[in-house]
């Protein structure tokens, strides 16, 4: 399976996923004109790496802003990830955030959702 690199713009984020290592990375801000289109290759790997997972999934999430729209397709990730954890394969999200409680909060909404293991770490800026 080839890694997915998406370059992040003022709208949209990096994405790197790299299968071998499983890592998985998103970072900056999603706000793009349609959420759907920007996530569903992101989804559409998941699902194809959710058949032969690594061991461990390390998942690092750094948004310091997104929309609704990108919130329902940070979902729809997540519950690719789920369908990992299930199948008895290690999936650590590392959720950072600012000073920010929104990003905070919306991490901790997605960890009761999902029930998988999140690590909540305060970046300073």
């Amino acid at each position: 399976m080839e890694p997915i690199s998406i370059e992040g713009t003022p709208k949209t984020p990096r994405v790197k996923f790299d299968p071998r290592q499983g890592i998985l990375e998103i970072k900056g801000r999603s706000s793009p004109e349609n959420s759907y289109e920007f996530y569903k290759p992101i989804v559409n790997w998941l699902q194809e790496y959710a058949r032969d997972p690594g061991e461990k999934t390390t998942v690092n999430i750094h948004l310091e802003y997104f929309n609704t729209g990108s919130s329902k397709c940070i979902l729809d990730i997540f519950k690719k990830l789920e369908a990992i954890y299930k199948s008895n394969h290690e999936v650590i999200i590392n959720w950072y955030y600012e000073e920010d409680e929104g990003i905070l909060e919306a991490g901790e909404d997605y960890k009761f959702m999902t029930g998988m293991p999140f690590r909540f770490i305060e970046r300073a800026e």
